[in-house]
């Protein structure tokens, strides 16, 4: 379903829901205890298993770091190189990734009692990882065992360089290896040395390698450096980089590195209570400015400093730096909007942008990508061009494309590239620019689909108001944590209300407001819409995407929702107008209820796939279903309906469905008394609203999983005190009770009135032929009315004005008698709603 938005550069978005099995969801909402949201949620993100969901919840993955096919080769040089009092320089790079793990090698190496250093190479002057003039200053200034951290599994003949100068070298690395050319050195990289879990960042690589060299104990002391670059570097947050964020957060949450502490006061958060946006929103890009600015190691220092005073320098020059980089980014953002506005218009709108200029800073191009291909939802490439005609640059990706390889098909443009499928750095001669454009664009137009560049959200479950309180929030969070490849829970609210919308935070950027979703409202924020929604969004229902939080304010924790999206409410598919009864059906109808025998009542129905709801009135009920519910939004088609007051054909169309295994119906009490086949094929029923007799609650019982031996099926109960009130009236219509049947002999009694008019009544909610001929034949018993027939032609006249005691009547007692049954059940039914 398509969003609409105020924003015109703003791509078209959708939003997305994938089909699950339900069998597994209510085995995890058995097995584990589980709300429905976040069962759904597990089981749309593969974890179908109660085992599976299990060990995802728990996330205790971890393997031995001897799993590394080189770890034996790897300690055992260092050992020598410590034994024999070689200096060990640590090579690192100027990220986030690259200054933590330079920070954990070191540290692990003066652990062992070595004499080592660290070298960041400078990302104005050298650019990244190794580097020939890299290799000869640390050669010149004694260095023995080069071991690289988050660098060095793409430079070959740097790695060559550096043995040919005499030193001994060991790279440490996971960046995306040329298996064609790897450096002829013990590498220690989690796909290329076989390790069983191939996603780790360069930190998590080093704490491995730290604790093979310490032992787990001592080499867990520095999980809280692991947590941070794990969750900067956006690598994956599945498997054992969730258990080594879960237990890094626990580690910085006690506070004992004095850089971590003083960087949490520059950023103004508080150590105790730091999650993973935290670390990737506050410290990370902190640690990051340093590097993208001036000197990398100033980070490098910070988080291995045990002087408190010393922290709380480096903090603030690294939130200096910060606020410097914010600066820099917004100039180069503007100009790289002005690039794209000056390019042809089969540029600017082509499935991919290339933008370059004169004077932008190389440092912050990365970030400025990573804007533009978010605001244009394409892969994006920005170029800083110095003065002497060499461009640095950085891409981003978005999903379903893949940069690196994109790269790999232009690298006869290019002077060097590297990095991976969602971003990448390169150096170009400015003279290649143009070839370089066009042939990234023409790349990125092969390798992407129509689909891909249609902003698509995926939602994880759609819900109701009542999903949007503190225990399904508190449940939620046991699946962080979030990031890269395990995102934060997105739900789906349909056919809400966004209201009491009032301006909050520094400046008026943000805006709280109300979520009302049917008889139920949550407190929501939406972050960035300076303090305003806009008042289309306010006027009519909308869908409505959004992450449930536990909010924490002065003491009290209580839910709240954060806007995603607001899409219009909407069908998918245009409604067909459900057939009518022809007349030869209705009278046929009419005449056989006035013959059938009392208490004549359908057998147990039998459900299968797809999903049936019950109700009072389906032509009442229809726009509930059509509009609030509306399967076609959400992949499903168009719904089928069943309705006493619809002609039989509909009920067998309502089968078919079933039969098809796909799709919602939508049924009445009264059409599945009349035709309980309809129901076989049906997976779930859902009852909108109360049956008006028990014995009819019970024909959705064999739904249940296993119940009665009809197999799998799933019943679920959805109704409350107003669908019980909507139930009552729809009985009372049902039966023909006195005031009813003085209504319909006023009706008989005008002259120009049609018969099948007379007897349906309004023409909003017209009796069914067999409500009818239930008030004809107590009619004709009361000697009333006269039934006639004379072919085709039909008349029920008026025999007799005089005042009647229908309670002696044999069909007007037994009628009456089966309205008190209904009404005695329904009113049962209210007190549990």
């Amino acid at each position: 379903m398509a969003a609409g938005t105020p924003d015109s550069e703003t791509p078209a978005r959708a939003f997305r829901l994938e089909p699950y099995s339900y069998p597994h969801v209510r085995a995890l909402m058995d097995g584990l205890g589980l709300a429905e949201p976040v069962a759904v949620t597990l089981v749309r993100r593969g974890h179908r298993s109660v085992e599976e969901a299990r060990a995802f919840l728990e996330a205790t993955e971890a393997h031995d770091p001897f799993e590394f096919g080189s770890m034996e080769e790897v300690t055992e040089r260092i050992r020598d190189a410590v034994g024999h009092g070689r200096t060990i320089t640590v090579h690192g790079d100027y990220d986030c990734d690259g200054v933590c793990s330079t920070a954990i090698l070191v540290h692990a190496l003066r652990e062992l009692g070595a004499t080592c250093d660290w070298y960041i190479p400078d990302r104005l002057g050298e650019g990244y990882g190794l580097t020939l003039g890299g290799v000869e200053r640390l050669a010149a200034r004694g260095t023995g065992l080069l071991l690289t951290a988050d660098c060095g599994i793409t430079c070959a003949g740097e790695v060559a360089a550096a043995r040919a100068a005499g030193m001994d070298v060991i790279v440490t690395d996971h960046h995306e290896p040329d298996e064609a050319r790897l450096p002829d050195c013990p590498l220690l990289h989690p796909r290329v040395s076989g390790y069983p879990f191939g996603e780790l960042c360069a930190t998590g690589v080093a704490y491995k390698l730290s604790a093979a060299l310490l032992g787990a104990e001592r080499a867990g002391e520095d999980l809280d450096l692991v947590a941070l670059a794990t969750v900067t570097d956006l690598v994956p947050l599945q498997g054992e980089n969730r258990a080594l964020v879960r237990a890094g957060l626990r580690v910085a949450r006690q506070g004992g590195r004095p850089g971590l502490r003083a960087l949490c006061a520059a950023a103004g958060v508080r150590p105790e209570g730091l999650d993973e946006g935290d670390l990737a929103f506050r410290l990370g890009p902190r640690i990051n400015a340093a590097g993208r600015l001036y000197r990398a190691d100033a980070g490098v220092e910070l988080l291995l400093t045990a002087d408190e005073g010393r922290a709380a320098a480096i903090a603030t020059e690294l939130d200096r730096a910060n606020r410097e980089r914010r600066d820099a980014e917004r100039l180069v953002l503007s100009a790289a909007d002005r690039a794209r506005g000056a390019l042809p218009a089969e540029l600017a709108s082509a499935p991919a942008l290339v933008l370059a200029g004169e004077g932008w800073h190389p440092g912050v191009v990365g970030i400025v990508a990573s804007r533009m291909a978010e605001r244009h939802f394409v892969p994006a490439v920005l170029i800083a061009i110095d003065g002497d005609g060499r461009g640095r640059g950085s891409g981003r990706s978005i999903p379903g494309f893949d940069l690196l390889a994109a790269l790999d098909a232009c690298g006869e443009h290019l002077l060097r590239y590297g990095g991976h499928r969602a971003a990448a750095g390169l150096e170009i001669e400015a003279g290649r620019l143009e070839d370089f454009r066009a042939a990234f664009v023409a790349q990125a137009g092969a390798m992407l689909g129509d689909r891909d560049q249609v902003r698509t959200e995926v939602i994880d479950a759609v819900v109701g108001g009542e999903s949007l309180g503190h225990d399904v929030a508190e449940q939620l969070e046991r699946l962080a944590p979030f990031g890269m490849g395990n995102p934060g829970v997105r739900l789906l609210v349909p056919s809400a209300r966004v209201c009491e919308v009032r301006p909050m935070g520094e400046g008026e950027r943000h805006a709280r407001f109300r979520l009302q979703s049917g008889s139920r409202s949550a407190l929501g924020v939406a972050f960035g819409v300076n303090g305003e929604l806009g008042a289309a969004w306010l006027a009519e229902p909308v869908d409505v995407s959004l992450r449930l939080e536990l909010n924490e304010w002065k003491g009290t924790v209580e839910p709240r929702v954060v806007l995603g999206e607001l899409y219009p409410e909407g069908l998918a598919v245009e409604p067909q107008e459900p057939r009518r009864p022809t007349d030869e059906e209705w009278w046929r109808r009419l005449d056989a209820e006035r013959e059938a025998p009392l208490g004549n009542w359908p057998p147990p129905l039998v459900s299968g796939d797809s999903v049936l709801a019950l109700c009072a009135d389906a032509l009442r009920r229809r726009e509930l279903v059509e509009r609030a519910a509306a399967p076609a939004r959400f992949g499903g088609g168009p719904v089928a309906i069943a309705s006493a007051r619809l002609a039989d054909s509909a009920a067998l169309a309502l089968a078919e469905l079933g039969q098809a295994g796909r799709g919602v119906a939508l049924a009445d009490w009264a059409a599945l008394v009349r035709t309980p086949s309809m129901a076989a094929g049906f997976e779930h029923v859902v009852l909108i609203d109360p049956p008006p007799f028990p014995h009819l609650e019970r024909l959705a019982l064999p739904a249940r999983a296993g119940g009665n031996g009809h197999g799998p099926g799933f019943l679920h109960l959805a109704w409350g005190e107003a669908e019980v009130e909507l139930a009552l009236r729809v009985h009372a219509e049902e039966w023909p009770l006195r005031p009813t049947l003085v209504a319909l002999y006023r009706a008989l009694i005008d002259p120009g009135r049609d018969l099948r008019e007379a007897l349906q009544g309004v023409a909003g909610h017209p009796r069914s032929p067999e409500v009818a001929g239930r008030r004809v034949r107590v009619l004709e018993e009361a000697g009333v009315a006269s039934w006639q027939e004379s072919g085709s032609a039909r008349a029920l006249r008026v025999v007799s004005s005089g005042t009647k005691d229908l309670e002696r009547l044999e069909t007007f007692a037994a009628y009456r008698d089966r309205y008190e049954e209904g009404r005695r059940f329904l009113s049962r039914r209210r007190q549990l709603s």
